[in-house]
C-alpha cells in the first residue's frame, strides 16, 4: 500500500468515524466499503480449515485494515464499527496483542458492541481470549507477556463478565508471576511476586471453584512458608543461611 493510499484511508476512515454519534453505526461510503472488503475476507477465511493457516491468513490480511484502525481510533468519536470489532479479534488471533489492546481501549471506552458473530461483550471477549493465549503459551512452557495480561485486567476491571471468565484472567496472572518469580521462585528472587501470584490465584479460586488453581496454591504456600524464616532474619540483620 503506497503511502498516498494509507493516508486517503485514514483520513475516510476518521471523517466517516467524526459523522456518527457515539455508540451509532458509522453509515458513509468509505464504511461501507470496508464493510465489503471484511465480507469477502471473511468468505476466503471460511474456505480454509486449518487453525493454523487461518491465523497466517489474518495477518497478511491485517496491514489493509491499519489505516482504518488508526482513521477511527484518531477520530476518537466513538460510532459502531463492525469492521474495527471484526480486526481487533483477528490481533488477539495473530498474537498482536498491543494492537488488540490499542483498539479494546477505545471500544471499552465508547461502550462498543461486538458483531453478532461473537455472542460476547467485548470485556468478556477481550479477559477471556487474552487469558487462553496465555494458558496455550504457559503450557508449553514459553513465556507470556506480564504486561498484556495487566493491560488486560486493567481494561476489564471494571466491566461486567461472568465470574468464570474473570477467574481466567486472574489464573493467567497468578502464573505469569509464578514464572517471573522463577522455578525456585522464592530464593534470591523478589518476595513479592510469589506472594502477587498467590494473590490473583486466590482471587481466581473465589470467582470460581473449579479454577484449576489449588494445586498452585499449595505450592506458593509451601514454598512461601518456607522462605518466610531465613527472610524475616534477613530483614533483623542476621545471615540469610545458617552458618557452617
Amino acid at each position: 500500500m503506497t503511502l498516498a493510499r494509507h493516508h486517503f484511508e485514514r483520513v475516510s476512515a476518521a471523517e466517516a468515524s467524526a459523522a456518527a454519534d457515539p455508540g451509532e453505526p458509522i453509515n458513509a461510503n468509505a464504511y461501507e466499503l470496508m464493510l465489503m472488503k471484511l465480507a469477502e475476507d471473511r468468505r476466503r477465511l471460511k474456505l480454509v480449515q486449518s487453525v493454523e493457516r487461518k491465523i497466517e491468513v489474518k495477518r497478511k490480511l491485517l496491514p489493509e485494515y491499519a489505516p482504518w484502525v488508526d482513521g477511527v481510533l484518531s477520530s476518537g468519536r466513538g460510532g459502531q464499527d463492525a469492521v474495527l470489532m471484526f480486526v481487533m479479534v483477528w490481533h488477539i488471533d495473530a498474537g498482536n496483542y498491543g494492537d488488540a489492546l490499542r483498539i479494546a481501549d477505545y471500544a471499552l471506552r465508547f461502550d462498543l458492541a461486538m458483531p453478532d458473530a461473537y455472542q460476547r461483550t467485548p470485556a468478556t471477549l477481550i479477559a477471556e481470549q487474552i487469558a487462553e493465549a496465555a494458558f496455550i503459551a504457559q503450557a508449553s512452557g514459553e513465556p507470556f507477556s506480564l504486561g498484556v495480561l495487566s493491560q488486560a485486567e486493567e481494561l476489564t476491571r471494571d466491566k461486567d463478565m461472568p465470574d468464570e471468565v474473570r477467574a481466567k484472567l486472574q489464573k493467567a496472572l497468578g502464573v505469569a508471576y509464578m514464572a517471573k518469580a522463577g522455578e525456585a521462585p522464592y530464593s534470591g528472587a523478589p518476595r513479592g511476586w510469589a506472594e502477587i501470584a498467590r494473590d490473583h490465584l486466590r482471587r481466581a479460586l473465589q470467582l470460581h471453584d473449579r479454577a484449576g488453581v489449588k494445586k498452585e496454591l499449595e505450592r506458593l504456600d509451601r514454598a512461601l512458608n518456607k522462605s518466610a524464616p531465613a527472610l524475616r532474619q534477613a530483614d533483623d540483620g542476621g545471615p540469610e543461611t545458617a552458618p557452617t
